[in-house]
């Protein structure tokens, strides 16, 4: 097993001492990994990003790097970078002005300060903007001046908060790919915060998803997506179909599903005939029967969202609402209000836990 770098044990923080921001918050990171911190406003991943950072106490708990405890350790000796949202760089210094500043602040000779500057200018791509001010530099540029600040002294973790979220779609698009080229590139370990799921999708080793200041679930992007911990990670990452379902043999992978009869699903040992649960379908699971196809049903259409490359169909199977995306091809000629087949592979369901008692 890897030896953890960051680890958080039983974080947590409370404001008034009565209502909690975060509780029992505990994760392992490997040095090198990129781990995104995803959920909604207010589910604890900033107050936990500011506690790594140091910005905020914590209430209670353990955070370590390297072994090192930095629980109680200023925020100005953590050997930590950070980027912010808003950039906050100095406007009355130039791109190399800035990066410059943490070396500067740590006593390196003025030459050696400058050519590690320009080196990581270079790297983020711009070594030919070293002497633009911020004001005469795009978002995008601006934003790639904060990394190179935040990385140039080589710090111990790199802290992204939300760092894309002014930016438009395909600068964002852009930038994601740099910011993962150059942290792979120095191997540094970072935490990314943001609220946006196809970020972290695109972007991370691990996503860590957050809900009422609690971790609700911590893995890698594509089983956080197919195989959620719960119904809450499930209605968050992607656009879900989640269906009541009766097991009616259960070991053999059978139920029932109302508006769609009788189903395959995965089979689940363990489980009671009767038993009852919710199966997860991600819109793109379903397509046109072909031949003897599995689980087909009708779905009479409601509307259809084209997007191009592929369209999403929203309608019902008797009482249920169901949402799936077909390619652009196939979809073309199903109007509104037709009814149609559909199908879906019971390797592409999900059962999740039954949700316990509060």
């Amino acid at each position: 097993m890897t030896k953890p770098y960051l680890e958080l044990e039983n974080l947590a923080k409370s404001y008034d001492g009565r209502t909690h921001a975060l509780r029992s918050v505990n994760l392992s990171v490997a040095k090198g990994e990129f781990i995104t911190f995803l959920g909604p406003s207010g589910s604890g991943k900033t107050t936990t990003l500011m506690l790594i950072a140091g910005f905020e106490a914590a209430s209670e708990g353990e955070i370590r790097v390297n072994g090192a405890s930095i629980t109680r350790v200023p925020p100005h000796r953590r050997d930590i970078g950070i980027v912010f949202q808003n950039y906050a760089l100095f406007p009355h210094r130039t791109a190399l002005g800035n990066v410059m500043f943490p070396l500067q602040m740590r006593k390196v000779p003025k030459a050696e300060a400058a050519e590690k500057a320009r080196a990581m200018l270079d790297l983020v791509g711009l070594a030919r903007f070293a002497d633009r001010h911020p004001r005469e530099m795009s978002g995008g540029q601006q934003q790639r001046v904060a990394l190179a600040r935040a990385l140039v002294f080589d710090p111990a973790l790199l802290l992204l908060d939300e760092p894309l979220g002014a930016l438009d779609k395909n600068l964002r698009e852009g930038l994601q790919i740099e910011i993962k080229r150059i942290q792979r590139s120095l191997g540094v370990t970072t935490i990314f915060v943001t609220h946006d799921q196809s970020e972290a999708m695109a972007m991370s080793d691990r996503i860590v998803v957050f809900e009422g200041g609690r971790i609700q679930q911590a893995g890698a992007p594509l089983e956080v997506y197919n195989r959620p911990a719960n119904e809450f990670v499930a209605r968050f990452v992607g656009d879900s179909n989640l269906l009541p379902i009766r097991l009616t043999d259960p070991a053999a992978g059978l139920g029932e599903i109302a508006g769609m009869g009788s189903v395959r699903v995965p089979a689940q040992p363990g489980r009671q005939t009767e038993d009852r649960a919710t199966l997860l379908l991600r819109p793109e699971a379903f397509g046109l029967p072909d031949g003897e196809a599995t689980n087909a049903f009708r779905m009479r259409v409601g509307a259809v969202v084209h997007f191009g490359d592929s369209a999403l169909l929203i309608g019902r199977a008797g009482e249920a609402e169901i949402r799936a995306r077909l390619p652009g091809l196939a979809a073309q000629g199903i109007a509104e209000g037709t009814e149609i087949s559909l199908s879906w592979n019971p390797a592409s369901a999900h059962l999740l836990p039954v949700a316990k008692e509060a």
